[in-house]
């Protein structure tokens, strides 16, 4: 069964690079971000786990757990690491788990599987994959990417943002959003609530149609 926006994300018990451990507790009441990467020791792949490694602190400051798989062993893992950490002149401890899924069980329940890309044994191998979990364990995002295209992970702190903002507040993020700029009211809110809502205000966006749903307020704290 696909796993869809809102479901519980499955929880499992699996091999790392830092031991084994039940995917709900390792995160706990955070917030996570699970990504899955084709194969150790290629290039693209090696670009991303730096870049991650190096964005844990803006994880860290959204209360985000990461953790990472690919099909390889976890003493694969553990050497391809310290290519890793060169490339990326990264010196501190490796900061996140890496999974290993030697038999694709997991990446198969996740629906993680690229048809088109194979080891030297001709076995699938993950297409990159990213999951957001909220602190519910429920899935906020899931995105899927080719293996030939490396992910942006500026823009997944983004969607981050979004998300956990509009959880708590009753907006949502127009095209382009960036953090502190200005959100949509969302249209189940009157405008007699707005009023009490958004005591900054809001422009009202007039359009042909002369219906009253574009409503722009600063982003509310």
């Amino acid at each position: 069964m696909p796993l869809n926006l809102g479901d519980t994300f499955p929880n499992f018990s699996v091999d790392t690079t830092v031991g084994r451990i039940s995917f709900h507790d390792f995160l706990g009441d955070s917030w996570g971000v699970f990504f899955s990467h084709p194969s150790d020791y290629t290039p693209v792949c090696t670009t991303e786990l730096a870049e991650v490694a190096k964005l844990i602190p803006e994880f860290e400051k959204r209360n985000v757990k990461v953790i990472a798989l690919s099909c390889d062993p976890v003493e694969a893992h553990r050497g391809w690491i310290e290519d890793i950490k060169s490339y990326a002149c990264y010196k501190d401890k490796w900061p996140y788990p890496i999974i290993s899924d030697p038999s694709r069980e997991l990446a198969v329940q996740l629906g993680m599987i690229d048809p088109d890309e194979r080891d030297k044994a001709g076995m699938p191998l993950t297409c990159r994959a990213v999951f957001f979990i909220g602190p519910d364990k429920k899935l906020k995002l899931s995105l899927l990417y080719p293996s030939t295209t490396g992910r942006n992970f500026h823009e997944i702190l983004r969607v981050i943002d979004s998300i956990q903002l509009t959880a708590t507040k009753k907006v949502a993020t127009p095209a382009n959003w960036q953090p502190g700029g200005k959100c949509m009211i969302l249209p189940s809110v009157s405008q007699e609530d707005a009023a009490k809502l958004f005591p900054k205000g809001y422009d009202l966006v007039s359009v042909p149609s002369g219906k009253q749903y574009i409503r722009l307020t600063p982003q509310p704290e």
